[in-house]
Formats: structure tokens, C-alpha cells, sequence
């Protein structure tokens, strides 16, 4: 069976979403204590918060890489 997580979508650009957390989002300068969901670009990301991911596009912040 495929995993759930790969089929998940930006809901702003379709690109394919990719779980990151601590070292790898302090290069983006997000601050996401719980990791974060990045776009295929490295452009978006979308929050973990109390567990869930948050892709409600008001809760994305735009990195610069």
C-alpha cells in the first residue's frame, strides 16, 4: 500500500509535500518546534501543530532558500 504522506498536495501550488524538523528547517528560517511540511521547491511550508498538519494556506509561511 502506498503511504498516506505521499499523497499529500500544497493546496497552493499541487507540488508534493516533504516532512522536515529541526535542522533541516533552521536552514529556512521557519520556526516549527513540532517540524513542518515543505514543498517539493522548498518554497511553502506547512505547520505540525499539536500533532496535526495545518495545510490551511493562511497557516503557510513563504521561505526564502
Amino acid at each position: 500500500s502506498e503511504d498516506v504522506t505521499s499523497l499529500l498536495r500544497c493546496p497552493v501550488t499541487q507540488q508534493t509535500l516533504h516532512f522536515k524538523e529541526g535542522e533541516a528547517l533552521a536552514a529556512f528560517g521557519a520556526d516549527y518546534p513540532e517540524g513542518a511540511y515543505l514543498t517539493e521547491d522548498g518554497q511553502r511550508a506547512y505547520p505540525v501543530e499539536d500533532g496535526f498538519l495545518n495545510l490551511a494556506p493562511d497557516s503557510s509561511t513563504e521561505l526564502k532558500s
